[in-house]
């Protein structure tokens, strides 16, 4: 029987309380202990039913545990980058070749904010805003996800990202998204998405490489733990 590789929670990386008042010890703590917990586990399960799936040779649930996977996965990873965008911080604005990039494709920050509250308002159900490397435009552009795989391109990279699930934010905020989105914005670690950004601006589909040409670059590293 073939093992399946497993996912594990990641360190928060600061005291529950170190975003408070704007978002409080006990959100904190459900959202992280909790919900990003069940993304985990749920995403384990889908990965172990798969093994299961090859040992016996059996696809018959195929569908369904790809279906969970992606959405678990997909959690995991967006919870994952949500906990590194807000890291606590000094309050710098976004700066230098980010700014630059924000600008061109957006017009200004003030601009930028004004589309992401836009659509994380708006958002109907469940899911997340995300501001995204386009990689094949070579371009910023903030995507509106549904539960948390739904309704994205596949050649983003997500740069910084907002929960608007109401588990993120309902105990504190209640039905106030707009309140949310204005304290969301403030705590931004700039630092960590352009970070981000340096990194994104990497990625190379070889959409237009010609047929078996072969070409040697350096890749950076991957590190799990600064996901």
């Amino acid at each position: 029987m073939t093992t399946s590789i497993h996912f594990e929670l990641p360190a928060l990386g600061y005291a529950y309380d170190a975003l408070e008042p704007a978002y409080s010890a006990e959100l904190l703590e459900l959202h992280y202990a909790v919900h990003h917990r069940a993304c985990v586990d749920g995403a384990n399960r889908a990965l172990d039913t798969l093994a299961a799936m090859r040992a016996i040779g059996d696809f018959n649930r195929i569908n369904q545990v790809e279906k969970d996977l992606a959405f678990h996965l997909s959690g995991h990873v967006l919870h994952s980058i949500f906990w590194r965008n807000l890291e606590p911080n000094d309050g710098t604005p976004p700066g230098g070749r980010l700014e630059a990039a924000i600008r061109s494709s957006f017009g200004s920050v003030e601009s930028l904010r004004h589309q992401f509250s836009a659509a994380a308002i708006a958002l109907q159900g469940a899911g997340w805003v995300t501001l995204c490397w386009e990689t094949t435009l070579g371009a910023l552009l903030v995507q509106q996800v549904r539960d948390n795989q739904d309704n994205s391109g596949t050649a983003t990279l997500p740069l910084l990202v907002l929960d608007m699930w109401e588990h993120a934010y309902y105990l504190q905020y209640s039905h106030r998204k707009e309140l949310w989105f204005l304290h969301f914005w403030d705590m931004i670690n700039w630092a960590d998405v352009h970070r981000r950004f340096d990194n994104a601006e990497c990625a190379d589909l070889a959409l237009d490489q010609a047929p078996m040409q072969h070409v040697h670059s350096v890749v950076t590293p991957f590190r799990r733990d600064r996901l």
